[in-house]
C-alpha cells in the first residue's frame, strides 16, 4: 500500500479506517506475547523452583517479584485474550495499540481473529524490542534491511498473512544503549518518514535514556511529534524533567496503570502519582500530548488471576480523574483525540 493511500488513515489488523472511527483508545497493550526470548535462568536454586510452576493462589504474592516465572510471562491463548479484552470493550473501549514486536511472539492472524471476535480496532506494531530479544543475526543486519523490513510490515503485511502494521514499536531500549539499538532506532526513523507511521518507544530505565533516544530519532530526520515516549512511570524523574521532555514535542505516555506492586523488580509509581504527573503536564499546556494504557503483558494483570485487566483505566481511573477535577475536555483528549492524532498516518 503506497504512502499516499495511508495518509490521513489509521491501519488496523483488518484494514484501514477513518480516524473518526477510532474512539476510546489505549495506546500500549499486549493481547498475545511470549517473553521467552527475554528469559534468563536464575542462579539461585530456590528461585529456579518458580520457573515452570503454574500460577496459583499460593504463588500470586511472589509472582511479580520473580521475573523468571514462565507461566506469568506468556500470554498465548487467543480465547483467554478475547475474554479478558472484552471487559475493556464492555467498559467503553473502542481501540487499542498492540505493542508486541518481533521476537515476542507477534501473531498477526490471531490479532485479526481477536479484532473480529470483539469488534475492537486493533493496531499492530513493528520493529525490534530490547537487545536480549534480538535475533542471532542482529549484528550483521544493515540499517537499510531493518528499514525495509518495517516498511514491508506496514505496506505489504507480515510474511504472507496480508495483515499490516499500523505503527512502529514498541522499540525496546536498555541503558546505556548499544550500536544495535541505535541502528534499530535510526532504521525505524527512516521507515516512519517513508510511511508516515508514528514510533512508540520503550526507554531504558534511566532519565537520560528518553532524551538520548529522541536525539537519535530526530538526528535521523524524524519529527519529534511522531514519537511516543512510553513507560514514563518507570523513570525516576521530577516535574522539571517532565517539562523538558514535553517541550521536545513528543507524546507522553503513562501506560502501566493498575500496576503499583511495591515488590515489583522495577520500582513503579502509583496510579495517584500517574494522575499527578498528567495533571502537571496539562497545567503546563501539554494536554494534547498525553496518552495512556495498562501494558497488560503478564497473567498477573488478567482479571482471571486477580489483576485489574484491560478495563482498569475506564472503570476506575476515569471516575477518579473526574473527582480530582479533570475536565471532560481533558479526558476526551487523553482517551480519544490524542491517540487519533498520534496513530493517523501523516
Amino acid at each position: 500500500m503506497p504512502k499516499n493511500e495511508l495518509t490521513g488513515r489509521i491501519q488496523t489488523v483488518v484494514g484501514t479506517i477513518d480516524p473518526s472511527e477510532l474512539g476510546v483508545t489505549h495506546t500500549h497493550e499486549h493481547l498475545l506475547i511470549d517473553f521467552l526470548r527475554s528469559f534468563q535462568m536464575p542462579e539461585e536454586a530456590s528461585e529456579r523452583a518458580w520457573v515452570d510452576a503454574k500460577l496459583s493462589m499460593d504463588r500470586l504474592g511472589g509472582a511479580r517479584r520473580f521475573p523468571y516465572f514462565l507461566h506469568v510471562m506468556r500470554l498465548l491463548d487467543v480465547d483467554e485474550a478475547i475474554r479478558e479484552v472484552l471487559k475493556y470493550k464492555y467498559a467503553g473501549g473502542n481501540s487499542l495499540m498492540d505493542t508486541t514486536t518481533w521476537g515476542l511472539g507477534r501473531d498477526p492472524l490471531a490479532l485479526a481473529r481477536i479484532s473480529r471476535a470483539t469488534g475492537l480496532n486493533i493496531i499492530m506494531g513493528s520493529g525490534y524490542y530490547v537487545p536480549i530479544s534480538h535475533p542471532a543475526d542482529m549484528d550483521t543486519k544493515s540499517e537499510q534491511s531493518i528499514t525495509d523490513e518495517i516498511i514491508r510490515d506496514i505496506t505489504v503485511g507480515v510474511g504472507d498473512t496480508g495483515v499490516r502494521s499500523g505503527f512502529i514499536g514498541e522499540l525496546g531500549n536498555f541503558w546505556p544503549t548499544d550500536q544495535n539499538t541505535i541502528k534499530s532506532l535510526e532504521a525505524s526513523a527512516h521507515a516512519a518518514m517513508e510511511t508516515g507511521a508514528v514510533v512508540l518507544i520503550h526507554p531504558g530505565f534511566d532519565p537520560d535514556s528518553p532524551p538520548a533516544i529522541i536525539e537519535t530519532l530526530t538526528g535521523a530526520g524524524l519529527d519529534p511529534s511522531r514519537i511516543i515516549m512510553g513507560h514514563l512511570e518507570l523513570l525516576p524523574t521530577n516535574f522539571a524533567w517532565l517539562k523538558d521532555l514535553a517541550q521536545s514535542g513528543c507524546y507522553l505516555e503513562w501506560d502501566i496503570f493498575g500496576w503499583e506492586d511495591t515488590k515489583a523488580i522495577i520500582p513503579l509509581i502509583s496510579d495517584v502519582e500517574r494522575m499527578e504527573n498528567i495533571e502537571y503536564a496539562i497545567s503546563e499546556g501539554f494536554g494534547d500530548k498525553i496518552l495512556v494504557g495498562s501494558d497488560v503483558c503478564t497473567k498477573t494483570q488478567y482479571t482471571k488471576y486477580g489483576g485489574k485487566g484491560y478495563a482498569h483505566i475506564l472503570e476506575n481511573i476515569v471516575p477518579r480523574m473526574r473527582k480530582r477535577g479533570f475536565t471532560e475536555e481533558s479526558i476526551q483528549s487523553i482517551l480519544v483525540d490524542n491517540p487519533k492524532n498520534a496513530v493517523t498516518f501523516v
